[in-house]
């Protein structure tokens, strides 16, 4: 099984649209899960929470209102390059953010550094899970992710390289800003492909030929 790169129409036209947009819903409210318990392990997070939680100290907006904005702002980059959001974009956006202030209000800080550790492993996995599936419901990519192919299809440059650079740059305004940048942040970028492409053979949902053929 593979991924795909369908058009908004394309999406909604490859079949199996109950199941996926399932699959779509419950891989964002997994994701938003995950950076919920990063911020509760209060060990480090993703470089780009680090760059979330160094604006909240500075605006009076909650964690996930920083997010959806961050992410409206990311979306406004793909119109210069040319890029067609799709269903899964715009829930990516809204529903993380929205996600996220929910489950930071329920759970509760984690203390000892082994329920700590414990929690940030939690975090990597089901993010891993998270992300396979609302990315192998091929209702197209996050804000983010749009953001590095589309300056890797203009520049021509890697995509190792543009996710790179826009993974550090957001780390060290975020960690200026007042960020937390820790174990976490380490654990997170050696294990979060790992994890990702570990739960990708059980979650990319399989197209029937013959609607990929008619919409193509």
């Amino acid at each position: 099984m593979s991924l795909t790169n369908l058009s908004p129409r394309q999406q909604f036209a490859a079949g199996r649209v109950p199941l996926r947009l399932a699959s779509l819903f419950t891989g964002l409210l997994l994701f938003a899960l995950a950076m919920a318990l990063m911020v509760r392990a209060n060990l480090g997070v993703d470089p780009w929470n680090v760059f979330h939680l160094g604006i909240s100290h500075h605006v009076p907006l909650s964690l996930g209102s920083i997010v959806i904005i961050v992410g409206v702002i990311m979306l406004l980059t793909w119109i210069p390059m040319k890029q067609w959001p799709g269903v899964g974009t715009i829930a990516n956006v809204f529903v993380i953010g929205a996600a996220l202030d929910v489950f930071l209000l329920v759970l509760p800080e984690f203390s000892g550094l082994g329920w700590q550790i414990l929690c940030l492993i939690a975090a990597i996995l089901i993010n891993g899970l998270g992300g396979a599936m609302y990315i192998g419901s091929h209702f197209g990519a996050g804000p983010r992710d749009g953001l590095m192919t589309g300056l890797h299809l203009r520049t021509g440059l890697s995509i190792r390289l543009v996710r790179t650079s826009i993974e550090l740059l957001v780390l060290g305004i975020g960690w200026m800003l007042g960020g937390p940048v820790g174990l976490g942040t380490v654990a997170y970028a050696l294990l979060i492909g790992p994890s990702t492409q570990y739960f990708f053979r059980f979650t990319i949902i399989k197209l029937a030929p013959s609607k990929l053929e008619r919409v193509n």
